[in-house]
């Protein structure tokens, strides 16, 4: 039986060329750069939950104390998070961790995550899945134009950015 192929962004312009790496211009890679740690995800994914002290992390993200520590610390400097001081009656004050604009636009990305393990990696579907709770009706994850189109990958076409859309040329580029 012939493997499948999944269907290829189509690469136009300086980036159809393919003659050398594009990480410095790439969004994908610049992402990893911030949230590429497990760790890092599963903080996120504890701060959509509710979660936003320190011990809260460690609990229920399940990582020790010096990586939830190392990884506030980045996500914070990030400014996917941000600290609030708080005190306890008789304690020191310490800091909450809140979920800024920033990183609540990640959010897309962690329900997609969460929809592709729900379809590839539980066989009998995971215990948890997502719903809207204007209506109980189950949230998807779907690609679309802003005209309201759904898309596929083999739909989809990646171009450099026009300079007066981008503050950083793309390599290799003729634009101006």
């Amino acid at each position: 039986m012939p493997e499948a192929t999944a269907p290829a962004v189509q690469m136009i312009g300086p980036l159809g060329r393919r003659d050398g790496p594009t990480n410095a211009y790439c969004p994908i890679a610049r992402t990893l750069d911030v949230v590429g740690a497990r760790s890092a995800f599963l903080i996120l994914r504890e701060a959509f939950y509710g979660s936003t002290r320190f011990e809260q992390f460690v609990d229920r993200a399940g990582i020790s104390e010096p990586v939830a520590s190392a990884r506030l610390r980045e996500l914070t400097a990030e400014g996917l998070l941000e600290k609030v001081p708080y005190r306890e009656p008789g304690q020191r004050t310490r800091n909450e961790y809140h979920l800024t604009e920033k990183g609540a636009d990640l959010f897309p990305a962690l329900a997609a995550m969460m929809a592709w393990g729900d379809r590839w990696l539980f066989p009998d579907r995971a215990r948890v899945h997502l719903t809207h709770a204007g209506c109980g009706g189950e949230i998807g994850t779907a690609l679309t134009c802003d005209a309201g189109h759904e898309v596929s990958a083999g739909e989809v076409q990646l171009e450099a950015r026009k300079r007066a859309e981008s503050t950083a040329p793309l390599e290799g580029s003729t634009a101006p």
